[in-house]
């Protein structure tokens, strides 16, 4: 039995929660039985799901009730942090040394996208209203994390295949930015293909998330669709800007402080 509140939201209970999990057993079945390896994985995954978003609604619950701008800061700080973390984590081939680089790209991608979005498109009041700015924020930094974590690996895996015309460039008298300008372009085109590919097949491929969440809590679809394409277009610049401050800010240390690119047995 379904519970439907005003607006036409149908709450899920935690009968119909443990039903879904359903599915997770179905898909640990079949890589059970396929032998892919990947069974425990699987369930650590799903318990993780479970625990980080049950933590996760009552975080916010919280926060929406304290209505505190310094709690909206901290939250965001540590949802920087983080996702820092975890680019690093998805770049095996970055150097080390690069965590500066990847706080200060989410940082700034985060403050200026998310805060453009919820001050100047959405006009929320409070300027930090949690209940605007907290999940903003996470989409921003969810999905410039992905742009950011494919332009550093690709960037330095480039350099590494460009090893002898890097070294020749550099012998000729080219700078490090001329040197590893090519590599810089492809690390950010890759960086740009995940947003692109959304923006081109959302609405004819798939509903997005955000609208498919806003429709079904009962909003007007136009609307739940004008929110859409805002974020759309946040996600799209979000990317760019944190993938240009991420590699430009990492592309030197594959070189000396005189320009010579390092090559794999030079480096510590």
């Amino acid at each position: 039995m379904t519970t439907q509140l005003a607006g036409g939201v149908v709450l899920i209970g935690w009968p119909q929660l443990l039903l879904a999990s359903g599915f997770v057993f179905v898909t640990g079945a079949l890589a059970l039985w396929m032998q892919l390896g990947l069974t425990k994985d699987l369930a650590i995954g799903a318990a993780r799901t479970y625990i980080q978003l049950l933590l996760l609604g009552v975080v916010l619950g919280w926060a929406f009730q304290a209505d505190r701008w310094y709690w909206v800061v901290g939250i965001l700080g540590i949802m920087t942090v983080a996702a820092a973390r975890i680019i690093l984590k998805r770049a095996p081939d970055a150097p080390a040394g690069l965590f500066l680089a990847a706080v200060t790209s989410m940082a700034v991608t985060g403050i200026t996208v998310t805060f453009a979005v919820t001050g100047l498109v959405i006009g929320a009041d409070p300027w930090y209203s949690p209940r605007y700015v907290i999940p903003i924020a996470g989409m921003v930094l969810g999905n410039s994390m992905t742009g950011i974590a494919l332009s550093l690996e690709r960037v330095f895996s480039d350099l590494d295949s460009r090893a002898d015309e890097v070294l020749a460039m550099s012998a000729l008298g080219a700078t490090a930015w001329e040197a590893a300008h090519p590599s810089i372009r492809t690390a950010l085109r890759a960086g740009l293909i995940p947003a692109i590919n959304s923006m081109a097949a959302a609405g004819i491929v798939f509903i997005p998330g955000m609208m498919t969440g806003q429709i079904l809590a009962g909003a007007d679809p136009l609307e739940a669709t004008k929110y859409q394409i805002v974020v759309m277009l946040m996600v799209a610049a979000a990317e760019v800007i944190g993938a240009v401050i991420a590699v430009l800010m990492s592309y030197k240390r594959r070189f000396t402080p005189d320009g010579v690119f390092l090559e794999k047995g030079l480096r510590d």
